[in-house]
């Protein structure tokens, strides 16, 4: 019943006329000559007007049940024609991690790391106090290239001293002497072996399709802890020697905002794909740091392949005698380089105009004893101004048993006096 009340008003007014039984006084008046037979008409005419009555209930009951499906299927079309009109949202969460969907970098780095090796470089003429042990004089970084123990690294890490052993950590703990096969001063590049079989290796990319922006991380021991990560972009894909001011390099470096710092220096640069594409080199300040391309490693790895058994380790590229030695590693500040690094430094002083920056000591070397530091700027040396890395080269050739270096140590004007050693590499 209440189901066909939802109906028009005149619909309800027709079933209510037919259910509403007749008022008492409607009845039709019996006549008392027929007053006998009168019972059994009234007795039909009940029966009758229930009969009635129950057929209405029965004719609602299915006119009630056929509108209620009629008004659910309105209700079905009504909602189904608002979600056309309006998205329906969902709280239905995915369970699905995304983690392994977006985290290139550790996809890069889980193909990369297990081959990368931390160096150290030890001074046999000099021994610990306490554990009476060879003292550490750097760090550095490496990468297995060949499954046999094939490491390729920077010269300067493992040559930047004499009189040095160097000691191989892989990442699974072990340690093993390394020995010093091939160095190439020119390109910084450098091999060690290790006596250890079944290596895991990285790949060795192109740099030559490298681009800018192109998303890199460097791998690496910076500061002696093992394992580290880092990721960046590259910022230009070919950045001439000349304009950082090294001698003897006809290198066009791969400069990456990555972060890279001392003990980075040998380790590799790699791509998304967990190939090699550079050699981590040297970092100028926070966001300017640079790697040597592969392909220069390439070449250099195939001149050794060339090169007879029992080779020297110089003959790959006749490496010239180092006879004075500071230990320390440098970069002339070129305009550019200047430019950047007052931009980036506002310590940095606004004076200079030229120069050697210091962004590497040695420990233990002549420039440490004698109070030199990284990131001191050398303006003169005994006197004679100092513009590019080649004026230091040149003093350290002559005979002079002591070198007072003029420098600028933040914005303040210091002099150190360093006494390099004569030796041979």
């Amino acid at each position: 019943m209440y189901c066909a009340l939802r109906r028009p008003a005149v619909f309800r007014h027709r079933l209510l006329a037919i259910v509403h039984p007749p008022p008492p006084n409607s009845s039709r008046t019996i006549n008392t000559t027929e007053q006998h037979g009168g019972n059994d008409n009234g007795k039909q005419t009940d029966w009758n007007l229930h009969r009635k009555v129950g057929i209405t209930m029965a004719l609602t009951g299915v006119l009630g049940l056929f509108v209620y499906k009629q008004s659910l299927t309105n209700d079905r079309n009504r909602v189904a024609g608002l979600n056309r009109l309006m998205p329906v949202v969902s709280a239905k969460t995915n369970s699905t991690s995304k983690r392994k969907d977006f985290n290139f970098i550790a996809d890069a780095v889980e193909l990369s790391a297990p081959a990368v090796v931390y160096l150290e470089i030890r001074d046999r003429q000099h021994v610990d106090f306490f554990t009476r042990e060879p003292m550490t004089v750097s760090t550095g970084s490496g990468f297995i290239v060949e499954s046999d123990g094939l490491i390729l690294t920077n010269a300067h890490v493992v040559v930047s001293k004499p009189h040095t052993m160097v000691t191989v950590k892989l990442t699974d703990g072990r340690t093993f002497p390394g020995y010093v096969e091939h160095v190439d001063p020119a390109s910084d590049l450098a091999t060690v072996r290790v006596r250890c079989n079944n290596l895991p290796t990285l790949k060795l990319g192109h740099s030559a399709d490298l681009r800018t922006g192109e998303w890199v991380v460097a791998l690496g021991s910076p500061l002696s802890l093992n394992n580290t990560v880092t990721a960046g972009v590259i910022s230009t894909t070919q950045r001439p020697s000349q304009e950082l001011g090294l001698r003897g390099k006809d290198i066009n470096y791969i400069q990456t905002d990555a972060a890279i710092t001392f003990g980075n220096s040998g380790g590799p640069l790699v791509n998304l794909d967990g190939e090699a594409i550079g050699i981590n080199s040297m970092k100028v300040t926070p966001g300017i740091s640079f790697a040597i391309p592969i392909d220069h490693a390439k070449e250099f790895l195939r001149k050794i392949n060339e090169l007879p058994a029992g080779s020297d380790r110089h003959s790959a590229t006749n490496a010239h005698t180092y006879r004075r030695y500071i230990g320390i590693t440098m970069l002339t500040l070129t305009p550019e380089i200047l430019s950047e690094l007052q931009q980036r430094n506002h310590k940095f002083p606004s004076n200079v105009r030229g120069g050697v920056l210091v962004w590497k000591v040695i420990q233990g070397s002549p420039a440490y004893s004698g109070g030199l530091q990284p990131g001191d700027i050398i303006i003169q040396i005994n006197g004679k101004e100092i513009k590019n890395s080649s004026d230091v080269y040149e003093l350290l050739l002559e005979k002079d048993k002591k070198l007072s270096m003029t420098i600028y140590r933040g914005q303040q004007l210091i002099t150190v006096h360093i006494f390099p050693e004569d030796t041979t590499v």
